[in-house]
């Protein structure tokens, strides 16, 4: 049996980022992890400063962004993430992420850009 899709858009300040079909959303807002399959009930999140999101494509793709704080809004049709500022995960250095973070003050927007950036790298490997 197919899973059910639904639409996904990844919004940022300056760009779209993604724009598909999607079996599966994972996002970090401000109550904690969040993880969105087709047909959930309606929600308004805010994204956590430093956080990240996954998406599971159509196709069985999996692909993580760095995401700097915006809103997640989810109907029973889609799910769109409006995000302040985001990064895919691809060309990420986990290395020098940890480095930025070993210099910066924890909750510092260098921190917590480096955490996002450091995290969306790690599940992208998933």
């Amino acid at each position: 049996m197919a899973e059910k899709t639904f639409h996904v858009e990844v919004v940022a300040a300056d760009e779209e980022l993604y724009s598909g079909m999607a079996t599966f959303v994972i996002a970090q807002t401000t109550v904690g992890e969040l993880g969105v399959l087709a047909n959930h009930e309606p929600l308004l999140g805010q994204l956590v400063p430093g956080g990240f999101v996954v998406i599971v494509a159509e196709d069985g793709t999996r692909r993580s962004a760095a995401v700097q704080g915006g809103f997640l809004s989810v109907t029973g049709e889609s799910v769109t993430v409006l995000a302040e500022a985001a990064q895919w995960a691809e060309g990420i250095d986990p290395t020098a992420e940890k480095a930025a973070m070993e210099v910066a003050d924890p909750g510092s927007d260098e921190y917590n850009r480096a955490h996002s950036r450091l995290v969306a790298a790690e599940h992208a490997g998933k």
